[in-house]
């Protein structure tokens, strides 16, 4: 499979190539700065240098044209004010999908958060951040043209990955070591039967190839 990873250096999506590339896919990843290149080379995919900020869709259609599935993994970051969480969380995620849609790639995952909500309460950064995932998972979900699944992990760690997951409609709150999201969005790409689900994952006692599985009916 050829997949496009949007948001190619984050901490998640480099383990996701790491993963796809190791399983034999052909990973390419959307990155906004060159020098982060050979990151993505070291971990076995292309690098693309495009700022979704201010990419056109036929310019990000382009990339995808021939993928067999799209990834949104993108984010403002922290240290980023109200506004890129707006134009990256959001207006990013939402133009990646057009794109995708134009390209004919229908199989596309979405890193969420968990809590995103586009009515969510409040004035802080964090605020701004759930509203504009929440926004753009609601955009996506009307797409009539896309496969797309969309994972809201709990609380991000760097622990290592124990495999054990807990992966729900609603989980409730807490905490997911990134490679064991990584490991999920990978089972995911290869399970199409859960299209159209929004998930919550957060550390748990199933194995994540079987809670996969269970999710998507199998």
């Amino acid at each position: 499979m050829r997949i496009v990873i949007a948001g190619g250096h984050g901490q998640i999506a480099l383990r996701l190539e790491r993963l796809l590339s190791a399983a034999g896919h052909e990973v390419v990843g959307i990155i906004r700065n060159p020098e982060q290149g050979a990151d993505l080379r070291d971990a076995g995919a292309e690098p693309v240098d495009m700022d979704l900020e201010s990419a056109s869709v036929e310019m990000v259609a382009a990339v995808l044209q021939g993928a067999d599935a799209a990834v949104f993994a993108a984010g403002a970051g922290p240290g980023s004010g109200t506004a890129r969480k707006d134009t990256v969380d959001r207006a990013a995620a939402v133009l990646f999908a057009d794109a995708a849609e134009r390209a004919g790639v229908r199989r596309f995952l979405v890193v969420s958060s968990m809590g995103a909500d586009a009515s969510h309460p409040g004035d802080e950064v964090f605020d701004a951040y759930l509203r504009a995932k929440g926004a753009a998972d609601d955009e996506i979900r009307r797409r009539t043209g896309l496969d797309w699944t969309i994972l809201r992990p709990g609380s991000l760690t760097d622990d290592a990955g124990t495999g054990m997951v807990r992966l729900e409609a609603r989980t409730g709150r807490g905490p997911i070591p990134r490679d064991d999201v990584a490991a999920v969005l990978a089972e995911l790409i290869d399970t199409p039967a859960t299209a159209g689900l929004t998930l919550e994952l957060i550390a748990g006692s199933v194995p994540l190839s079987v809670a996969v599985k269970d999710v998507a009916g199998n």
